[in-house]
């Protein structure tokens, strides 16, 4: 791209604060025209960005020229974080060249010396005092400084958790902005969860979109030359491959969610309920939750009135509250987590109030199998009700079904922040409570038993 611009007109009068300008200047005036997709990215005003873009349809080339503008305009730091050294040399290569064709006087660093394979951190002074800093992805790199943040291929950084915590306090000052962008890897990272802030505005761009916008590339060679069709979703298409290998999609999730429940856990208004109640509990300890999960039976819809997350809760604490649970009225039945440490829990808890009103629950890959599949099928029937959060739609959402040669499906979720399938399951044993209510008590009549005088007798 060949552009031109003054710099001098990018400088505010003496005496006063630069100006902040939502778009391109004037005065950089393109020769070659940025596709439609890019110039929309790069004239944006938006303080914190969220990109999902196919690979090879320009990403790097315009975020690196939107920022490299928006540092001129804002007079501000900005910061480059890409997956690796590789990446975070490119990047700033691409700036360079930008700073060539828009005759932009600057000098390039590495570590207080010229670019070199070996440097670390790649820096880029600009006329009015801008610095470009170029890092690779680490929680560590980022702190201490203050200014705007691209995140480049955010996706595919390690430890995305720990580099967000970090990134975000060094936009906290004078209305910094931040850049995420990537193509999809998956839904368990921070770039996936992002798709759904409404802070961030979103812009998504597969390799159709960008050659409807005029990119010169044969899309269905691409497609077919690749010759796997998942893979082409992900990299070319934008799409969370996750959803299709998650046992509950984000979709299924949303339609149960409803904003009018609560998560929390109030014995009182438990009492308050009209109708039948009925639990699931998950026991843990240390390394998982124990989750209490209460659904009261609506005709036959279940709405969750009660969600008790704890974690390191002693068992005396966990039986006490599981006790005065089922000491209320309302409450039928409940399924318990027999599995390990819960086998106690729930014996004691089965000898208390009969087997009627408890059922421990023994987790076999069988019985795991039968559990999800309830809950699925309530899902997808629309008759399960559960409160909106974030770590309640990513638990049950963390959780995949894999199918076996022989035998039950398996069901696997990884341990994160938000849990470990632990609500997951305490929900499918408050399903499981609520559809295997054994009935009201019958008896039947007869006439007087009679027993043979034979033998003991």
């Amino acid at each position: 791209m060949e552009t031109r611009v003054d710099p001098d007109r990018t400088q505010s009068p003496a005496g006063e604060p630069p100006r902040e300008q939502p778009t391109v200047p004037a005065t950089v005036r393109p020769i070659v025209e940025l596709l439609s997709y890019q110039r929309a990215d790069v004239e944006s005003p938006a303080r914190f960005n969220w990109c999902c873009w196919s690979r090879q349809v320009g990403k790097s080339f315009t975020k690196s020229l939107r920022r490299l503008l928006r540092g001129i305009q804002r007079r501000r730091t900005q910061l480059f974080l890409s997956a690796g050294q590789r990446q975070s040399r490119e990047l700033m290569t691409k700036v360079q060249q930008h700073c060539r064709a828009m005759n932009i006087a600057a000098r390039f660093f590495g570590d207080g010396a010229p670019v070199a394979a070996h440097c670390r951190r790649l820096t880029a002074r600009l006329p009015n005092g801008v610095r470009i800093i170029g890092l690779p992805a680490n929680p560590a790199t980022i702190r201490g400084f203050t200014g705007d943040v691209l995140l480049d291929e955010f996706a595919m950084h390690h430890d995305d958790r720990a580099i967000w915590a970090a990134v975000f306090p060094t936009v906290l000052r004078d209305h910094g902005e931040i850049d995420v962008a990537s193509t999809p890897k998956g839904c368990d990272n921070i770039f996936a969860q992002l798709r759904r802030n409404t802070m961030f505005a979103h812009s998504t761009v597969t390799l159709d979109e960008a050659v409807r916008c005029g990119l010169d590339v044969d899309a269905d060679e691409i497609r077919r030359s690749m010759n796997d069709e998942l893979l082409y979703r992900q990299e070319f298409g934008c799409e969370f491959l996750d959803e299709v290998s998650a046992f509950l999609t984000y979709a299924q999730i949303a339609a149960m969610e409803d904003p009018s429940l609560t998560d929390t856990f109030d014995p009182a208004a438990l009492a308050a309920c009209a109708g039948p109640l009925y639990a699931g509990v998950d026991i843990g300890r240390h390394r998982d939750r124990s989750v209490f999960w209460v659904v009261e039976k609506n005709d036959n819809i279940l709405v969750t009135r009660c969600l008790r997350v704890t974690q390191g809760e002693p068992f005396a604490r966990q039986s006490e509250t599981l006790h005065a649970l089922l000491a209320l009225p309302a409450v039928r039945r409940c399924c318990i987590d027999a599995s390990g440490i819960g086998m106690p829990l729930a014996e004691a808890a089965e000898e208390r109030f009969g087997s009627v009103r408890v059922e421990p629950v023994v987790f076999t890959p069988k019985v795991k199998d039968v559990l999800a599949c309830q809950l699925r099928l309530r899902a997808e029937a629309g008759t399960l009700r559960i409160p909106v959060a974030p770590e309640i739609r990513n638990d049950l959402h963390s959780v995949r079904r894999q199918v076996a040669c022989a035998g039950p499906a398996r069901y696997e979720a990884a341990r994160n922040a938000d849990g470990h399938g632990d609500r997951f399951w305490a929900a499918c044993l408050a399903v499981r409570a609520a559809g295997s209510e054994p009935g009201a008590i019958e008896c039947v009549s007869g006439e007087r038993l009679r027993f043979a005088r034979r033998g003991i007798w």
